[in-house]
């Protein structure tokens, strides 16, 4: 019986070359699969980074109107400032309620700096963190007639000579930014909120 050993011969080109992969050929495609693979690579860390930002700019966003709902509820309850400080460190805003009945007597907002922490205290209760990774929280008191010609500004809460008066202030405008970093310090995502609240139980001036 005689056997072909053809399956077994080296296989030619038509111009009876052998085939194979030169060196030239064999580092042109290791280039271009480096390419490939460092573009797939670039496209997947983009797109984890763009979905870790907007879960966390979605979550900021949604605790912080959470806030501000909770204190439009409380500070509208109110009936007057009686303590305030926007500058330094550490800041806040004491207001009461001397309406009858009232279960809550006061409320007091206090952002510290170092905790990046809103925490807000009421009548007999302790201190409750109400925001947390709040970089910078601001707040001012005005009176309730806006700035003619302007949209959402207030004529700030102060008497002819100038000074802050606590009598006056009818409308608490707060805005904080908040911030989280991912991937280290590298990339942060921020959220900014501003609101406007009117004290309802006191007399329009």
């Amino acid at each position: 019986m005689k056997i072909s050993l053809s399956k077994f011969r080296t296989r030619h080109n038509w111009r009876g070359t052998p085939c194979g992969w030169t060196l030239p050929e064999l580092m042109v495609a290791v280039a271009i699969g480096g390419i490939v693979l460092a573009a797939v690579g670039t496209f997947t860390v983009y797109g984890i980074r763009s979905f870790v930002a907007m879960s966390n700019y979605v979550d900021m966003d949604e605790k912080s109107r959470r806030t501000s709902d909770e204190m439009t509820r409380q500070i509208r309850q109110c009936t007057a400032v009686v303590g305030f400080k926007n500058t330094g460190q550490t800041r806040w805003i004491t207001l009461s309620n001397t309406m009858a009945g009232a279960t809550v007597n006061y409320i007091k907002y206090t952002w510290d700096s170092s905790t990046r922490t809103l925490s807000c205290e009421k009548t007999g209760q302790p201190s409750t963190s109400t925001l947390t990774e709040c970089d910078d929280w601001e707040v001012r008191l005005c009176k309730r007639n806006p700035i003619p010609g302007t949209t959402n500004l207030f004529h700030p809460a102060t008497n002819i000579f100038g000074n802050l008066d606590f009598n006056i202030a009818k409308l608490v405008d707060m805005k904080w930014k908040c911030s989280r970093a991912f991937i280290g310090t590298a990339l942060q995502t921020e959220s900014v909120q501003t609101t406007q609240i009117v004290l309802r139980n006191t007399d329009s001036q």
